[in-house]
């Protein structure tokens, strides 16, 4: 017998439920600026790598994906987990497209290619624009900026590899499924984890390399017991009703 959770029941007045968004134009200029920052940063690392620097900006560039990955389960965790649907800002833009994805996870397959990643490229446009101010001739600075540029394309992929971990093994076509059967993006077995109740699991969305560890170590309950002992807030207190199994 079947007795896998039925999905939550999504509010009507839901913006981001079952439906394509269409993108700003802000989203196409990021798209836009962020290929061409990493154009430039990758000029700059390539220029600026001597021989016996090329191990270090190797492993660099290894370190910015699993930083990525890092950085994906967080902000994954801290929307999942905290605030509500009417925090000013973060409510309508980040919380409530969160929280609809886990009573609707086919919603980002709706999405094309602009929508889903435009947010991430204008957050790290910012970033990747600093990187170039960033002088060269110091040691260090050539592996730092090959870190900085792998972060910032792993979180722009982030959302392209948790899309495609939406689709169905023949709709993502056969090197993507490779790519994700390797592990080297995050795969749709392992993502379906966090889509399972209680939902509070493996948040890491870019490879998901770190989830079994940060489980393991209890990394964000540590983090939630810690936030709530500071600040009396509990988790998930506002999404927790919407949820299968909650009342």
């Amino acid at each position: 017998m079947n007795t896998a959770p039925a999905p939550a029941t999504l509010p009507v007045e839901s913006p981001a439920a079952s439906q394509a968004r269409t993108p700003h134009l802000l989203e196409y200029l990021s798209v836009i600026g962020f290929f061409a920052l990493c154009a430039l940063l990758s000029r700059k690392v390539w220029m600026a790598t001597s021989p016996g620097l090329g191990v270090w900006v190797l492993f660099a560039l290894f370190m910015g994906y699993v930083m990525a990955d890092f950085t994906s389960g967080l902000v994954h965790w801290a929307f999942d987990t905290w605030g509500s649907p009417d925090t000013p800002v973060l409510g309508k833009n980040f919380i409530i497209p969160f929280r609809v994805h886990h009573s609707d996870p086919k919603d980002i397959t709706l999405h094309g290619f602009i929508a889903t990643n435009g947010h991430n490229c204008l957050a790290c446009i910012p970033v990747l624009a600093g990187a170039l101010f960033v002088p060269t001739h110091v040691l260090w600075a050539t592996p730092a900026l090959a870190f900085v540029g792998s972060l910032c394309f792993g979180i722009f992929l982030t959302n392209q590899f948790h899309k495609w971990a939406h689709f169905e093994q023949d709709e993502v076509g056969p090197v993507i499924r490779f790519l994700q059967r390797t592990h080297l993006i995050l795969g749709p077995e392992h993502h379906q984890v966090h889509h399972t109740a209680p939902y509070e699991h493996h948040y890491c969305i870019t490879s998901g390399w770190l989830n079994g560890f940060l489980r393991g170590v209890g990394f964000f309950r540590g983090a939630e017991r810690l936030i709530t002992a500071v600040t009396g807030v509990q988790p998930r207190k506002d999404d927790l009703k919407d949820l299968p199994g909650h009342a």
